[in-house]
């Protein structure tokens, strides 16, 4: 990344007070500011938009500003430094939809400031949120609510007792070629609602039992929500190996994993693509629960975020992180950096293991335990494994980098 290394934030976060580097654990006198660095540290630039202001800042590790960037908007929840020094960010616009991480436009601003991609995603039917990726093609996926009414909600087999009156948001995914200074071509989408399962009415669509196919999601999970922003998707990745799709659902408290390797309409189905399944889920990790596969024992993640890939030629490649909550844990809140190692072949498809659940069964590295609570934040964060081996760690409620 050319010595730019992305950082990505769903947070509100305290703009730190530049203070001169070298001081150590004694200066803790400081409620905020630079608290500690040392030689172990790796010597990069940390990117982060705060969510209460409209500026975009880039810090080294001594808390001094490298750069900052100045929009109209405040940030719909992610900022990214590009290898040509640009940033590409998300922004909050006005929108019909209420729920937390509303977004709408994505924009692209030159090392120097000058704005040169404005993109409006958003109408009164769908609405960017949360969180973009910028494939290697320099297009953009985007990750979006959708809206979907009471009446194609309980025709696709919602408890009609469990309908909001305005429907459901679903999730969308959409590729988007930028075009001149304001435009862009839609080139690849994929919709959530053409991979549903319910076993509740078998006069409604999609009847089924998802412990049969843990490659679509149950519209009735979670079983007890009435929430129209059902799924709370918080984050999406790309694996240029794969040809991957990474996304996150908070309520749902797993990362699903899908075929960017299809045509638009085998997204839509279920067959054709790279991996053969179409748009349906190739992996799913963190809750059993929702495909009706084991208990709340075997449950990981508890309302989490930034699920990524750890890019290739960085230490543990290919592996996944999160940053999970950890909100109501059996053993108390507490939050944790967790690292799992998919159980992949060679080909990129994954296996499913005799108890009918995606493995493994194990984490390959956890950070954060109930005993150290400088950790926990109910909502927001994120992480990212740094060259040295390091984790970088957004502690998104309290505003701490560590």
């Amino acid at each position: 990344m050319n010595g730019y290394y992305i950082y990505r934030m769903f947070r509100q976060i305290i703009l730190l007070i530049l203070l001169a580097c070298g001081l150590n654990s004694a200066a803790q006198q400081h409620t905020v500011g630079l608290f500690l660095t040392d030689s172990t540290s790796f010597n990069g630039y940390t990117l982060f938009a705060p969510s209460a202001n409209t500026t975009t800042y880039l810090i080294d590790n001594c808390g001094a500003t490298i750069n900052s960037w100045e929009s109209d908007f405040r940030p719909g929840q992610s900022a990214y430094l590009m290898e040509d020094g640009s940033l590409i960010r998300t922004a909050r616009i006005g929108s019909p939809f209420s729920s937390g991480g509303t977004g709408g436009r994505i924009e692209k601003y030159s090392w120097n400031g000058a704005l040169t991609w404005g993109y409006n995603y958003s109408t009164d039917t769908y609405h960017q949120h949360h969180d973009i990726e910028v494939l290697p093609n320099g297009n953009v996926l985007i990750l979006a609510w959708e809206l979907r009414t009471t009446a194609e909600t309980i025709q696709a087999g919602r408890d009609p007792s469990r309908v909001p009156g305005s429907g459901l948001w679903s999730e969308r995914i959409v590729e988007v070629k930028p075009i001149g200074a304001m435009g862009g071509d839609i080139v690849w989408e994929w919709h959530l609602w053409d991979h549903l399962v319910q076993d509740l009415d078998t006069f409604s669509n999609n009847y089924g039992a998802v412990e049969d196919h843990p490659e679509l999601i149950d519209i009735n999970f979670p079983y007890n929500s009435i929430s129209s922003d059902w799924i709370h998707a918080n984050s999406i990745d790309y694996n240029p190996e794969l040809d991957q799709i990474m996304i996150n659902s908070r309520d749902f408290e797993e990362f699903w994993i899908i075929d960017h390797g299809t045509t638009t309409q085998e997204a839509a189905g279920h067959t054709g693509g790279r991996y053969g399944k179409g748009g349906d889920i190739l992996y799913r990790w963190g809750n059993p629960r929702t495909y009706k596969q084991g208990t709340g024992e075997d449950q990981v993640f508890s309302l989490q975020h930034d699920a990524h890939w750890i890019p290739a030629g960085l230490p543990g490649e290919g592996q996944i992180a999160v940053f999970n909550n950890g909100v109501q844990r059996p053993e108390g809140n507490y939050s944790s950096i967790d690292i799992v190692a998919p159980d992949i072949n060679s080909d990129g498809s994954y296996n499913i293991g005799p108890d009918g659940t995606f493995g493994p069964d194990t984490l390959v590295w956890s950070f954060g335990g109930a005993d150290d609570n400088r950790f926990y934040s109910p909502r927001l964060s994120g992480s990212q494994r740094l060259p040295n081996g390091n984790t970088l760690i957004c502690i998104g409620t309290s505003g701490t980098f560590i």
